[in-house]
């Protein structure tokens, strides 16, 4: 069988935690990430597939509400007229839109509905990743990226629903989006936080706010 290795942090001593048919999946003792194996990964088209499905318009109230868990405690980390990427935007950008809205300027990246590469070839004040860190196929090599599309001092905010009970995992409907592949704790972004150097603040549930060295 070959070696799987933990998507997150690369370890290679982890543990066998669930199946359901095909789909088998591992914990990682150090860095606590639970995963999907890689041979039960959805293709590129049946991801577009499914996000073609979302309806989350820039100007559903609803929507703005969920978001601003994330935008309300990044806004007051930020400088005036801060410079900022929405990384996997998708095809409603509404978190972009707040955060136009609050005087600062947002690039979009989304690899199907903003596939601009050069957007990656610049540095920024902060950079956005909302609902997009349970879709990394490669989360090790995506963070990595991330660091780099960091200025010193900048903030990366990440929502990702966290993962809590293993006991529930196998009912937990967020594990049941057939685009969602890796799941962190809180632990995870700690250990994350400390491969790259940031400083990480859980200011809410499933939001974490990590800064890079200025």
């Amino acid at each position: 069988m070959t070696q799987i290795n933990c998507p997150v942090c690369r370890n290679r001593d982890i543990d066998p935690f669930f199946h359901e048919g095909a789909r088998r999946y591992s914990r990682c003792p150090r860095c606590g990430a639970r995963f999907l194996h890689p041979d039960g990964h959805p293709s590129a088209e049946t991801e577009r597939t499914h996000y073609d499905l979302h309806r989350n318009a820039v100007s559903d109230a609803g929507y703005r509400r969920f978001l601003s868990r994330v935008a309300d405690p990044l806004l007051t980390r930020l400088q005036p007229r801060s410079a900022g990427l929405d990384y996997g935007c998708g095809p409603g950008p509404a978190l972009a839109a707040m955060l136009e809205e609050a005087g600062h300027a947002v690039t979009l990246y989304d690899p199907f509905y903003a596939p601009d590469m050069a957007v990656l070839e610049r540095q920024y004040d902060f950079v956005t990743c909302t609902e997009v860190a349970e879709h990394f196929h490669d989360p090790a090599a995506e963070f990595g990226r991330l660091d780099t599309l960091l200025r010193p001092g900048g903030w990366l905010a990440v929502m990702t629903c966290f993962h809590t009970d293993d006991a529930r995992f196998e009912g937990w409907q967020y594990r049941k989006d057939p685009t969602h592949v890796v799941f962190y704790r809180e632990e995870t972004m700690r250990w994350l936080a400390g491969r790259h150097g940031w400083h990480c603040e859980i200011p809410a549930k499933d939001i974490a706010l990590m800064r890079k060295p200025a």
